[in-house]
């Protein structure tokens, strides 16, 4: 029986942790599909920029939008729209069709993240946003585990359209459990102002007025993200060291994911449980710096143990690094402009990791991969330093304090 303080942030991880597992079966399910009817690997390929496209289609101003209505109905308008599009997936045997499908998919789902980050910050405790977050990290990473797996049973047993079926399903399950969950914004329920190019326009000023306002968050969030988006460049080059440069086949590929997940789980369920007793800074600071080394071991790493070992410490570490940062942007960023500095910083962050991915790809055409990797993994452990000095430094101390943790 959950305790009825738990009621409202047990069913926002139920209904985002099917959410997550619905889109890694319907991932998987997805790039079989495209390979299954064109045979092109650049065809597939094509499906990882759609959704940065519809980032860039709407992140200038899919923030004016969720900062001005209700969040709620908005995330369950949003869930239904993707359930019924995912659904019609099956029936299309055109690979533009699917993409301008896929695209309006994507646009939909632009404005659930940012939504779901100001619905969440509205509607759980300042005390407890720090547990909710390692919760919600944890339902993700089950959700890395289990989704493939599930896919692949489908695939083999029943048929690929399940997967879609399935994918369609979860959205509305997610919808429902949104819908079972308070509204957070009664002030959006009559007023609704009309957005026109002005209002962009001052939307925009109002963000960059908070960021020259808030100089300190700023540090800290260009250090943290800055780290993080090496870490995920580099993450596009592990297939390829693995089974390259180490001579690893798919299959230890694919054990070497799950342990990663077994550690990202076991990872979030501690950060859950110390919540109350690790300071914040310790969450940001120690985990991201952790998570560095992670990656520097890794690809520094000449044997399949040792780079299992630091797949298992970079999945368990990060999940820190990710609560404490999600909690820390809660706390500091205005809930009334959360959505549009959401969606900018979305639009700018995307823009940078295609180019540090594109430069490491580059870099390793004219150097060793291993060596380029290693470059760019001290580089981010670098800027980790740089971001563990700032967050501790003494007269700073007050933006990490809550009321469940001291500094």
């Amino acid at each position: 029986m959950i305790p009825i303080g738990w009621r409202n942030p047990a069913l926002l991880i139920l209904g985002i942790g099917v959410s997550y597992l619905g889109n890694w079966i319907y991932l998987i399910a997805l790039n079989v599909y495209i390979i299954d009817l064109t045979g092109s690997a650049a065809a597939v390929a094509g499906l990882y920029i759609i959704r940065p496209l519809a980032m860039l289609m709407t992140n200038l101003w899919s923030g004016s939008v969720i900062d001005r209505v209700n969040k709620r109905r908005l995330m369950i308008f949003i869930d239904i729209v993707r359930g019924l599009l995912v659904v019609c997936l099956p029936f299309l045997h055109s690979l533009w069709l699917i993409y301008f499908l896929l695209l309006l998919i994507n646009l939909a789902g632009s404005f659930f993240g940012p939504s779901s980050q100001v619905y969440i910050t509205k509607l759980i405790p300042e005390s407890e946003r720090k547990r909710v977050n390692s919760l919600i990290g944890m339902a993700g990473n089950g959700a890395i585990m289990i989704g493939p797996a599930i896919a692949g049973v489908l695939m083999t047993t029943v048929s690929l359209a399940v997967c879609f079926y399935i994918n369609a399903a979860t959205f509305i399950i997610c919808a429902f459990f949104i819908f079972l969950l308070p509204n957070v914004d009664e002030q959006n329920n009559h007023v609704r102002e009309r957005i026109r190019l002005n209002t962009l326009i001052e939307d925009w000023r109002t963000i960059i007025r908070f960021s020259k306002g808030a100089k300190y968050f700023i540090s800290v969030y260009l250090l943290f993200q800055t780290t993080m988006l090496i870490c995920v460049a580099l993450d596009s080059q592990e297939v390829t060291f693995l089974t390259r440069d180490l001579g690893l086949s798919n299959e230890a590929y694919g054990y070497i994911v799950a342990m990663t997940g077994i550690g990202a789980i076991f990872g979030g369920l501690c950060s859950s449980l110390l919540a109350k007793k690790l300071s914040l800074k310790l969450y940001i600071g120690a985990g991201m710096l952790l998570t560095s080394i992670g990656y520097i071991v890794f690809y520094a790493s000449s044997h399949y143990l040792t780079a299992t070992i630091a797949f298992v410490i970079l999945g368990f570490f990060f999940t820190f690094a990710n609560a404490g940062y999600v909690t820390f942007f809660q706390k500091q960023v205005p809930v009334d402009i959360m959505g549009r500095f959401a969606s900018v910083a979305d639009l700018l962050q995307g823009i940078v990791q295609i180019g540090l991915t594109l430069l490491l790809g580059l870099l390793a055409e004219w150097f060793t991969l291993q060596e380029v990797s290693v470059v760019f993994a001290v580089i981010s452990g670098i800027v980790s330093i740089a971001l563990v000095a700032t967050i501790y430094r003494p007269s700073k101390a007050s933006y990490f304090e809550d009321k469940a943790v001291s500094s």
